[in-house]
């Protein structure tokens, strides 16, 4: 039997999975979390084989599920389901530790499938995202460019990033600057549209 985790902020998806998989003879669902925080905490405590979590979640997102699955929970598989199928979030999902990467507009036995190949220790990749993300261009931007940049979301003042951040408020001046120059946008809010877009943020 492999047990299963499912996180997702929307509980008519959640449970709807969850009834979908109950179906399948070898796989049980043994938790279920509406955030980030919660799946962190249900995976702990219920140590589950495999993780199944929305990307886009509050209180952490996918991403910082599964680095932090990946460090404390590595004998569990993280699969990252997803709304946005964006290319570059499909590496970032690689890169923080996620073994799958599933649009929620998979056909649905897709799931359960995914969920037997990355317990059996394969991988598994929507294709057409997997080929989309040959095709991106690279972040132009350092890690402290693109935090700098996240944090200036909603037009926060350049003092309350600097707090934020742990930075000088001329550092911060730097980054911003820097993230609109490489980004050839007219003005921060654009250079964040433009990095939300591509998938860097």
């Amino acid at each position: 039997m492999i047990r299963v985790l499912l996180a997702d902020d929307e509980e008519l998806i959640r449970t709807a999975l969850a009834a979908l998989l109950d179906l399948e003879e070898d796989l049980s669902v043994v938790a279920q979390a509406a955030d980030g925080e919660a799946a962190v905490t249900a995976a702990l405590a219920h140590r589950p084989d495999v993780a199944v979590i929305d990307l886009t979640m509050p209180r952490r997102d996918g991403f910082q599920v599964a680095t932090e699955l990946a460090r404390a929970l590595p004998e569990c598989a993280v699969v990252i389901l997803t709304g946005q199928g964006r290319p570059a979030h499909l590496t970032r999902a690689l890169a923080a530790g996620a073994r799958g990467y599933l649009p929620k507009g998979a056909p649905g036995g897709a799931l359960a499938d995914v969920i037997r190949r990355v317990h059996a220790g394969g991988r598994y990749v929507d294709p057409a995202l997997a080929a989309d993300a040959l095709t991106i261009p690279p972040c132009p931007l350092t890690p402290r460019e693109l935090e700098t940049l996240r944090l200036s979301g909603d037009d926060a003042p350049v003092a309350a990033i600097a707090r934020r951040a742990h930075l000088s408020p001329g550092t911060v001046r730097n980054y911003l600057a820097l993230a609109v120059q490489k980004l050839d946008a007219g003005t921060r809010a654009e250079a964040l549209r433009i990095a939300r877009d591509n998938g860097w943020l």
